[in-house]
This record gives C-alpha cells, sequence and structure tokens, in this order.
C-alpha cells in the first residue's frame, strides 16, 4: 500500500497457481524499442549513417525493417545476407542493384555499363583484376545517378557475411558521397567469434547503436499470451539473456511443457537451442565439463572456490571453455551466453549436479549460499537443514536480499520438522517476498496457510500479506476485511493492523479522507492498547497524512507524535513511515534542498534493505524534487528508473507512467508526456484507485494544456476537482493543479469559473501559508484580467507573480510567468519589455534544460522578431500554415538548415522535415527557395525603416 501522495503495489495478479500454460502458438506482442528507433530514425533523417549492432536473435533485423519501412520518401535498396555465401564476388551489390531495372544501367555511358552488366552477372564477360579502378567509377556513377532522382537508403543485414569485393565497392561510394543524399542503414552481429565491421561501409557521418537486450518486462509482453507467473519469467529472462530470439524459442517449450512450471526447476530448452549449446559444450574435455558445471551450481564461483571444491585442475579447465567462446574472460566464471551453463547442468546426470552441490556446502563459506547447496542435496524433512536454511534467510534478510530470504524461509518450512513452527516459517516468508515485490508469491504462501491454520493470530497475519500484495486494487479484495475480522475478534493486538489498512482502503475504494482519518486514528489508539509501536507509528502517519489533506490544524502535533519515541528502523525508513512523511512536509512548505536531502538518505537505506515498494516510492518522491528544482535530466533519469522498477516487479505502473509524463512535460517531449499520462490514468482506473488518479489526471490536463488543448485539458482537470471535492480535501500544495484548471478555464471563455477557482483556492492558501500555491495563482489571475481586457493590470499582476516565484527554489514555474508577462507585454505593444521578459524566461529555462517550455519561448521570440503576423486574408503568405510550420517556413527563409531548425525550436529533425513538406504542399511551391521566394523576410534594417 501506498501514501496519499505517491503509489505502491499493481492490480491483484493471478495465483502462482494458476493453470497450465497455453499451448501451440501464441501472438507474441511487439517490444518497445522506441528509444533506439528514435535516435536510429533522428541520426538518418540527418542525412547521416546508423549501425545497429548485437548479438544474433536481438533484434537488428526487425529493427532495420521497421526503420527502413518509415523512409518512404527514399529509393530503399536492400540486401541480405549469409555466412555461407560471403564467399560469392559482388553478390551484395547485386542484391542491392537487383531492383533497379535496365534504365540505371542506360543512363550509363557505354565502357562504363559493360563493366556494372559484368559485376551484375547481366554481361557476358567477368570482371577481371585489371577492370577494378573502372568497376569502381561505374558504380560511383550508378548511384550519383540514382540519388539524383531523389534520396537513397541501403539497407545491408547481417553485413559481417558482406563478401569482400561489394564492401570495396561500398567503402569506395562511402569516401566519394559527398552531398549525395546517401545514406546507409546496417546491421552487424557481434560477438564471439565473429566477424569485425567492415571498415567504411556507410556514408559519414556514422553512428553505430548497440540493440541492448531486453528487459524483464519486454521479456513479459513477448511471451505474454502464455500467462507465466514473474518468477519464471524472470528465469526465462536470465536464460535468454534478454535475446528476443531465444526467450521466444524457451517460451515455445514453454508452451509446450503442459503444465505449470516450478519456478525452482530448471527451464526446459528446446530441442533446437539444446542441440546448439550441447555441440558446443561436447566439443570439451570431459574434465572441462566437469569444472564447468560445479561453476553453474555456484552463485559466485572462483577459481580458487572450484579448486576447493576438488577441481584442482580449474585453471586449466576454465582456460579451455574460455578459448571456445564458453566463458568470457574475468576473474569469477561467467558463461558467455546464459543458456549455456543452463544445458550444461539440465543435461547433466542427477548424481553429478548432487556431487556439485555437496562439493560447494564443503566449499563456500558464505552461510547462505551453503544453506542453498545443503538443501538441494537433502531432500525431505531435516531438522538441521531447516535450522540452517532459517538462519540463512534472516542473513540474506539482514544483506537486503528479500527475494532470496523468501525462497529459503519456504524451503525452512518444508524440510522442518516441526508442525507448529511450519506456518510461522512460511508467514516470514510471505513478509520477504512482499518487501521483495513478489506479490504473487507472498499471495501464494498466504493462500496455503489459510487453507491450514486455525490460529487467530496465524489467520490474521494471512489475510495481512494478502491484503498487502494486492496494493491500489483494493477493491477487489473487499470481502476479505469481514473474515479477517471475524478472526481478529476483540483482540487489540490483531484489530490495530486491520483498521490500518481499512484506512488505505477509505482513500483507495472511498475515497474519503475524513473516514481515513477515522480508520487510523482507531488504529493508533489499539496498537497503544496493544503495546504495537510499530503498527502506532504507521497509524499515525496515516493519520497525519490525511489530516494534511483536508487542511487540518491537528496534522503538525500528529506529524509530531509519528517522529517522537523509539523508532524501528524497518517503520522509520520505509515508505509509509515517519520519515517519508517528512519530506512531503518539507515540500508543502517550499524546503527543495531539506525534501531532496530526506529522499536521499532513505534512498540509500532502503536499497540497502531491499525494499522494492519503498525503494519505488523514494525514486517518484526524488524526479518530483529534482523537476520541480529545476534539475529537467535528472527527474526523466529518475522517473524511467521509477518505470523499470515496476515493469520489472508486480508494483502498480499508473504512478510511474504519471511520474514519466510530468518530467516529459517539464524535459522532454509533449508528445511522450502525454501518452505516459494517458497510460497511467488507464492504470489507475484498471486499479480503482481513487487516491492517485487525481495525481494522473492532473498530468493529462497540464499536458493537454501545454499542448494548446484547452479543451482537453479542462475536462481532466474538472475531474480532479470533483474527485478532490468529493475526497474533502482543501490542501492546494499537495496536487497544485488549481492554476493550470484556472488558466484553462480562461481559454475556453469560461473566465467566471476560473475566478471563483482562483478565489477559492488562495482563502485555502492564505490559512495554510502556502507561499508558492500564492505565486501560481497570481499568474493564473493575471492570465484571467488580461481576458477581461484589463491588460495593464494583468500585467502588474504578472510582475508580482515572475517577482514571487524568483524568490522561490521553482525555476520553471519562473520561467512560465516570465513567458507569460513577455506574452502580456507585447499584446500591451511594449515589444522592449517582452524581449527582456522572454530572455529573462529563457536563461532560467536553458539552465533547467525545460525543452517544452523552450520550445514555446522561442516560438514567441521569433513572433516578436517578425512583428505581430497580420489578419488572414490582409496578404500574409503564412496564414495557410499551422504554429510550427509558420516557425519553420520562418527560419528556413532566414538560411538556417533543418539541424538549426531542430537545435533552435527542440524539436527532432523529422518533426522539421515534415513541417516543410505540409508547408511546401500548402503553399504550392517544391523547393526551401520557393519558400523562402513565398515569404520574402524583410531585413531587421528594412522593418525599422
Amino acid at each position: 500500500m501506498t501514501d496519499p501522495f505517491g503509489s505502491a503495489k499493481g492490480t491483484a495478479a493471478p495465483p502462482a497457481t494458476a493453470g497450465p500454460p497455453v499451448r501451440g502458438p501464441w501472438p507474441p506482442a511487439l517490444v518497445d524499442r522506441e528509444p533506439l528507433l528514435a535516435r536510429a530514425r533522428d541520426h538518418l533523417t540527418a542525412g547521416g549513417s546508423v549501425v545497429l549492432t548485437g548479438p544474433a536473435g536481438i533484434g537488428k533485423s526487425t529493427l532495420l525493417g521497421t526503420l527502413a519501412a518509415e523512409f518512404t520518401d527514399h529509393r530503399v535498396l536492400r540486401c541480405s545476407l549469409s555466412e555461407t555465401e560471403r564467399h560469392l564476388p559482388f553478390l551484395g551489390l547485386i542484391d542491392l542493384l537487383a531492383e533497379t531495372g535496365d534504365d540505371l544501367l542506360e543512363s550509363l555511358p557505354k565502357h562504363q555499363r559493360a563493366m556494372l552488366e559484368s559485376a551484375l552477372l547481366r554481361g557476358d564477360d567477368p570482371v577481371g583484376e585489371r577492370d577494378v579502378l573502372g568497376l569502381r567509377v561505374a558504380v560511383l556513377a550508378a548511384f550519383r545517378n540514382l540519388c539524383a532522382a531523389g534520396p537513397v537508403l541501403l539497407v545491408v543485414d547481417d553485413a559481417q557475411w558482406l563478401d569482400a569485393p561489394s564492401a570495396e565497392l561500398l567503402a569506395f561510394i562511402a569516401r566519394r558521397a559527398g552531398s549525395l543524399p546517401l545514406r546507409a542503414l546496417a546491421g552487424l552481429r557481434t560477438g564471439p567469434g565473429d566477424p569485425q565491421d567492415p571498415p567504411g561501409l556507410c556514408p559519414p557521418p556514422v553512428v553505430t547503436l548497440p540493440v541492448p537486450p531486453m528487459t524483464v518486462a519486454e521479456v513479459g509482453g513477448l511471451l505474454g499470451g502464455l500467462g507465466l507467473p514473474r518468477a519464471v519469467l524472470a528465469k526465462v529472462h536470465r536464460a535468454s539473456d534478454g535475446n528476443p530470439f531465444f526467450a521466444l524459442e524457451l517460451g515455445r517449450a514453454l508452451a509446450d511443457h503442459g503444465e505449470p512450471l516450478d519456478p525452482a526447476a530448471p527451464l526446459p530448452v528446446p530441442d533446437g537451442l539444446r542441440t546448439l549449446m550441447l555441440g558446443r559444450l561436447f566439443a570439451l574435455s570431459s574434465g572441462a565439463r566437469h569444472t564447468l558445471l560445479i561453476a553453474c551450481a555456484a552463485a559466485r564461483p572462483t577459481l580458487a572456490l572450484l579448486r576447493g571444491a576438488g577441481r584442482p585442475e580449474a585453471a586449466a579447465d576454465i582456460a579451455e571453455a574460455r578459448h571456445a567462446g564458453i566463458v568470457a574472460p574475468g576473474d569469477v566464471v561467467r558463461f558467455t551466453h546464459p543458456l549455456l551453463s543452463a544445458v550444461l547442468y539440465a543435461e547433466s546426470p542427477e548424481r553429478d549436479r548432487l556431487a556439485a552441490h555437496a562439493a560447494l556446502a564443503d566449499a563456500v563459506t558464505d552461510p547462505v549460499e551453503r544453506a542453498r547447496h545443503l538443501a538441494a542435496v537433502a531432500p525431505g524433512r531435516d531438522a538441521q537443514v531447516a535450522e540452517t536454511l532459517s538462519e540463512a534467510a534472516t542473513a540474506a534478510r539482514r544483506r537486503g536480499a528479500r527475494a532470496a530470504a523468501a525462497r529459503l524461509g519456504l524451503l525452512a518450512a518444508e524440510r522442518t520438522t516441526k508442525p507448529e513452527a511450519e506456518p510461522e516459517l512460511r508467514l516470514t516468508a510471505a513478509e520477504d517476498a512482499l518487501a521483495a515485490g513478489e506479490f504473487a508469491m507472498a499471495r501464494g504462501i498466504a493462500e496455503d496457510v489459510l487453507a491450514e491454520a486455525s490460529l487467530p493470530a496465524e489467520r490474521v497475519r494471512a489475510w495481512i500479506v494478502l491484503l498487502d500484495s494486492c496494493g491500489q486494487a483494493l477493491a477487489e479484495l473487499d470481502d476479505v476485511f469481514p473474515r479477517a475480522l471475524a478472526d481478529a475478534r476483540d483482540d487489540p493486538a490483531l484489530l490495530a493492523p486491520l483498521h490500518y489498512r481499512l484506512a488505505w482502503r477509505a482513500w483507495l475504494v472511498k475515497g474519503s479522507a475524513r473516514r481515513a482519518r477515522e480508520e487510523a486514528a482507531r488504529a493508533a489508539r489499539l496498537a497503544a492498547e496493544a503495546g504495537d509501536r510499530n503498527t502506532e507509528l504507521l497509524a499515525l502517519t496515516s493519520q497525519a497524512l490525511a489530516e494534511f489533506h483536508v487542511g487540518s490544524p491537528e496534522a503538525e502535533r500528529t506529524m509530531a507524535r509519528a517522529l517522537a519515541g523509539p523508532q524501528d528502523p524497518a517503520i522509520r525508513l520505509g515508505h509509509n513511515g515517519p520519515v517519508y512523511l517528512r519530506y512531503r512536509h518539507h515540500l508543502l512548505h517550499d524546503r527543495l534542498e531539506e525534501a531532496r536531502g530526506e529522499l536521499r538518505s532513505l534512498t540509500y537505506a532502503v536499497r540497502q534493505r531491499g525494499l522494492v515498494e519503498s525503494l519505488f516510492m523514494c525514486l517518484y518522491g526524488s524526479a518530483q524534487v529534482e523537476m520541480a528544482r529545476g534539475r529537467c535530466d535528472r527527474a526523466l533519469d529518475l522517473a524511467y528508473q521509477c518505470l523499470r522498477l515496476a515493469e520489472d516487479s508486480e508494483l502498480s505502473q499508473g504512478p510511474a507512467w504519471c511520474a514519466v509524463a510530468f518530467t516529459e512535460a517539464a524535459g522532454g517531449s509533449l508528445d511522450r508526456g502525454l501518452a505516459a499520462a494517458e497510460r497511467g490514468v488507464g492504470h489507475s482506473e484498471d486499479d480503482g484507485d481513487l487516491l492517485f488518479l487525481p495525481t494522473t489526471l492532473h498530468a493529462l490536463g497540464h499536458i493537454r494544456l501545454l499542448r494548446g488543448d484547452a479543451a482537453g485539458a479542462v475536462g481532466a482537470l474538472r475531474r480532479v476537482r470533483r474527485l478532490e471535492t468529493a475526497q474533502g480535501l482543501a490542501e492546494p500544495a499537495l496536487r497544485r493543479w488549481h492554476a493550470d484548471l484556472a488558466e484553462a478555464l480562461t481559454a475556453t471563455g469560461a473566465i467566471a469559473e476560473a475566478e471563483g477557482l482562483i478565489e477559492e483556492t488562495r482563502r485555502d492558501a492564505v490559512r495554510l501559508g502556502r507561499r508558492s500555491v500564492l505565486a501560481t495563482l497570481d499568474r493564473a489571475a493575471a492570465v484571467v484580467t488580461a481576458a477581461r481586457g484589463d491588460v495593464e493590470v494583468a500585467l502588474h499582476c504578472m510582475e508580482r507573480a515572475v517577482a514571487s516565484l524568483a524568490a522561490l527554489p521553482y525555476p520553471i514555474e519562473e520561467g512560465r510567468a516570465r513567458l507569460e508577462l513577455g506574452r502580456l507585454a507585447l499584446r500591451a505593444g511594449n515589444a522592449a519589455a517582452a524581449r527582456e521578459a522572454l530572455h529573462g524566461a529563457r536563461r532560467v529555462l536553458l539552465r533547467a534544460k525545460a525543452a517544452p517550455w523552450l520550445a514555446a519561448v522561442t516560438s514567441e521570440l521569433d513572433r516578436l522578431d517578425l512583428g505581430a503576423p497580420p489578419a488572414a486574408g490582409d496578404g500574409d503568405p503564412l496564414r495557410a500554415l499551422s504554429g510550427m510550420e509558420r516557425r519553420v517556413a520562418t527560419l528556413v527563409a532566414e538560411g538556417a538548415t533543418n539541424r538549426e531548425i531542430a537545435a533552435r525550436l527542440f524539436v527532432s529533425i523529422k518533426t522539421v522535415e515534415a513541417a516543410l513538406t505540409r508547408s511546401y504542399r500548402k503553399l504550392g511551391v517544391r523547393s526551401r527557395v520557393g519558400l523562402t521566394r513565398i515569404i520574402a523576410v524583410p531585413r531587421p534594417e528594412d522593418r525599422s525603416a
């Protein structure tokens, strides 16, 4: 569960004991490689060439095809190569020019045509060694003729297999491409024993982009139709090393497996991959394979450990494996691909695997790893093994390895000879799984305990695990609370944690801050009566949060009670604990540096303890703080870290997408921000999360406003207002949507509603002393006043807002106010004041790297430099163009290149080219020259005259 400022776990997923995987074929989902595609696309659009590198199966061919399909205005020449054909001369060139037809040959002089026909096997005589120079000239002439008809894109897949004569000809052309509209897109396999990059294959400038392995979430998307538990998906990801080809093959083997896979069991490896891997492994000596089997079973196999496990010749064996490309160089033995390890372990006889574990159990000194090997060697119930496993789980927990602690604890429960100890061991393992973000595992354990336990304490503890594992989707477990309360009877020690969770239910499901406060206060009283200080701290923190939301003066005193007295580090440092509350309290009072300091300390602590959900919340909060501080690049990085953590665990993705939306709107792309906001709203609505839905809707409305969609912004932000009103909230410094809604309402003509909102919010902000909220309300009030027609009063109000925000640590808000001040000054006819305000906004926003806002400032400065555009119908040559098209066309007329325009407007080069294409069509011209002639922008001295 989470606090009202953030989020936590995701929608309740099926239990780990769900039915068998889907059999037969399934439609694998497309993997999102948009960041890589965007980089490649931008470089190609700018006139460069791109080489995609990576191992076989990583997806280079798919990416090449996707990119090539986007360049519809290019003539695309392709060749797809194979190892068996690399010795056939000129085959690459033949493939590239296969669809050019005879017209290309006929455009060449007779002697050049004869040479090229010969190389392409369209003539009678083969090319001889003495004709190489002539052939080079002929091929260069052919490509010049092709480029004269339009831009050309060469697509060379598996470039490492390109035959030498074709590679030499392409390198010759690349060196002499010059200003030709010729670029190349190549895929190059990299890995042990693979050929190196053919030198100079692509026309410069060339960028090399490694294709990254997929994340766990992307593997899950690829195999989404199989319904695999997360633990099995994680195994597939590790075994495939994030390679989509291997992941799909493993997925097909799982689909044919026909029954649920035990996450602890080896993955079924399809015959094709097993044969491929075994062929490499059985080329080794039996001694080397024996040593590698022990390395497979060890967590961190070093030569010293292998020697200690009975392999005195380990150094020679590992050197043999390294020479065969099976083991990578390094102090720790690491297989060049995880499937080699998986296949060797799975195909080894059971007696050899048990012997490896037994040898390692004697050799390792780490208690956690020793317990794991003992459990493998001694199946069945054994008191000593159970005790060793339980001690190892405790050690793993202290290290912050909560997932390992959960699995060791579960093994201890399965091996114990004391039936009365088994529920305690299982429930502790379930709580470790919760901390590690393994919610399906935790649910499965809790369901097993509830099926057998009769003691109220054990049953209530299991109910709590079920509740905590569903996160934001508490509505799906409404029937659990009555059953849990019935088991708790009148025991305050059992009732207190249940009422604490009822407080979260009041937030998430009922949307009632008042009810949340009542339940939290009751939980605190019950916990104090039972002497349960930890639950009391959590309940007091929840109570204080509810009181802050409703604007109650009791909030400060309740927070002080939560921060006073003894503090268990596990509670104090959690995201629902009082220290996280103190960070939020700093934000309410505009103390960004103090908030940042609290979060930095918390982040370090939760990483050490392995608390996945708390780490998620710290990353979310840090992204928010860095964005507010004007560190947009850092905020974007943190937001995407937050998203990756949510994708790789079972946390709700709604808050993570919301963080991405806000940070993209501040320092990235409004298009990406809008897409992220829409996804965030979808996740929050699917979870029935009335606590976080308003924040996500605020992100959606904010971005729509920035994109000029005032009506869409009003729709989203009015929803936020209705939700907060229904919840009884009166703290304007929490979500800060009020000024956005007021400005959107003004843009749609609802001025009276905007004025009422500003006045209502101002009363709460004054009562609570929220300076930054008052400053943004001044900005919104100035916009409303200007809409009423009183520009002079609006200017004074906006100047006050700028001065207030300049004294506060919110540079983006300051830049936004300066931008509005410039617009008002321009409207009042004061060009000098407008220019001063806009340049001030630019200075502030440049430091913040706030790209979307800088684009808006640049647009206003361009408008100022050109003078106000005449009204439609009075001779304005650009009246048919949109705002972006107008700005691009004007800069083209001033002589700027596409790259310069993209940098100045903070957009991609592809966006510039698209705007130009539309402008040509609308204005009836075919070139930059024609566009410039139509615009005929006067020089500054002409305008002054």
